[in-house]
């Protein structure tokens, strides 16, 4: 583990799975019905500490790093493309024997965790769903702008030479910028210390309308977790999903609950201290063993 790391802050034991094309760092801690914490850009695991501790008292709660992300390895000419993060997350799934998943997920996490959940439904018990989409973005001029203007080599360098995203962008995206302390704010900029380990946040950037075809094949599928139990947590001061992004995945969904924070913005995890609570009740309350068409007459 980095010395860089506050130990206090993260305090979990390292674990690797071994892909093709480099190892992937993850937590796993805890016992008993499996919550799996998929993340976005240009977070890691780290996003999820406070939730991983709360929640693995009750649960085993397995939280992995993409590759280029966080702990990962970060090999500079692997493909970063949101169906490759799918994919090996998918062999990381088998590799672990996880089934019956929580699965919980934020930002880019959102179409990389649910494409598991969209290829095998009924391994997915039910949803967690913080400031995320499925979708193409690609008629979105403000994502057009944003691909086109990180896609070029001004974005290429911002990213890979200034370390933008986490120095920068993620700064912007909070709605409460107290939460994010230069403590904290350290643990997003260290992951991603030279250049040459910056080309996965960059390549998503690309990705967010170089990736339309893939969403899209996504979104056309939604049918196959419609019903599952689902969560959305949205923090309503992010400028990046909007409250209108919020209502398009209530029309998904059959049987959502929805909690809303009016003072947080991107990232709730890190910005509601007490994001755990509706959690906890959610995985209750959706419970099979507890829902009235299954209890006994």
């Amino acid at each position: 583990m980095p010395n860089w790391i506050n130990r206090s802050e993260y305090p979990f034991a390292a674990n690797f799975f071994e892909t093709a094309e480099g190892r992937m760092h993850y937590v796993d801690v805890g016992a008993g019905p499996v919550i799996l914490m998929v993340h976005g850009t240009p977070t890691w695991s780290f996003l999820y500490r406070r939730l991983i501790t709360a929640l693995s008292n009750d649960y085993r709660v397995v939280a992995p790093d993409h590759l280029g992300f966080g702990l990962s390895d970060k090999p500079t000419e692997a493909p970063y493309t949101p169906a490759d993060h799918a994919r090996r997350l998918a062999a990381l799934i088998s590799e672990l024997g996880l089934s019956d998943l929580t699965l919980m997920v934020h930002d880019f996490g959102g179409p990389i965790g649910l494409a598991h959940a969209l290829e095998q439904p009924d391994n997915v018990a039910r949803l967690v769903l913080f400031n995320t989409w499925l979708w193409s973005v690609q008629k979105n001029k403000t994502a057009q702008q944003a691909s086109r203007l990180f896609g070029s080599p001004l974005g290429k360098f911002l990213y890979t030479r200034l370390n933008f995203s986490p120095r920068f962008l993620l700064k912007l995206a909070y709605g409460n910028k107290g939460k994010l302390t230069s403590d904290i704010h350290r643990h997003y900029t260290r992951v991603f210390s030279t250049a040459a380990e910056r080309m996965a946040p960059w390549t998503l950037a690309r990705e967010l309308i170089g990736s339309s075809d893939w969403y899209d094949g996504l979104w056309q599928r939604r049918e196959a977790i419609a019903a599952k139990p689902a969560l959305l947590l949205w923090g309503l001061k992010d400028p990046t999903f909007s409250p209108e992004d919020l209502a398009r995945w209530q029309t998904v969904f059959t049987q959502a609950q929805v909690q809303t924070y009016p003072a947080a913005g991107h990232f709730v995890p890190e910005e509601v201290d007490t994001v755990a609570e509706p959690i906890r009740q959610f995985m209750a309350d959706s419970n099979p063993l507890r829902l009235p068409y299954l209890r006994e007459p």
